[in-house]
């Protein structure tokens, strides 16, 4: 197994705020995507480039599946963890470990967003 994660889902309970918070501390557009069951599911994509290393996601609203409250950590790959710590609070959410040396793997952060679910941030610098 060479990379184990393939996809990951982030439940939230405000589709336009996880949305906006999402979008204003990685500076990127969300895509929205089509429900293939028809179940009323509301994804909004991170964009992914399927040549490169890691995996992409989507932000999903879904009746009976609320957010927060997970033991899973999705942990978003940065140049400088330090930069997109720094959006977290303006953008509604807040710090729960401040970037911290993890030795010869490099830096991380660990936050929360605006829906409750606790994420991580990771760079080697």
């Amino acid at each position: 197994m060479n990379n184990p994660i393939g996809w990951f889902e982030i439940y939230v309970n405000d589709i336009n705020r996880a949305k906006a918070f999402y979008q204003k501390v990685f500076g990127v557009e969300l895509v929205q995507l089509s429900d293939p069951t028809d179940s009323n599911i509301d994804m909004w994509s991170f964009a992914s480039d399927f040549e490169s290393y890691g995996a992409s996601g989507a932000l999903v609203k879904m009746d009976g599946f609320p957010a927060g409250g997970n033991s899973t950590i999705v942990y978003f790959s940065c140049d400088d963890c330090a930069t997109e710590e720094a959006k977290v609070q303006p953008a509604g959410g807040k710090i729960q470990q401040s970037k911290m040396s993890i030795g010869e793997y490099g830096f991380c952060t660990l936050a929360v967003d605006t829906e409750g679910n606790i994420f991580g941030l990771h760079s080697q610098k």
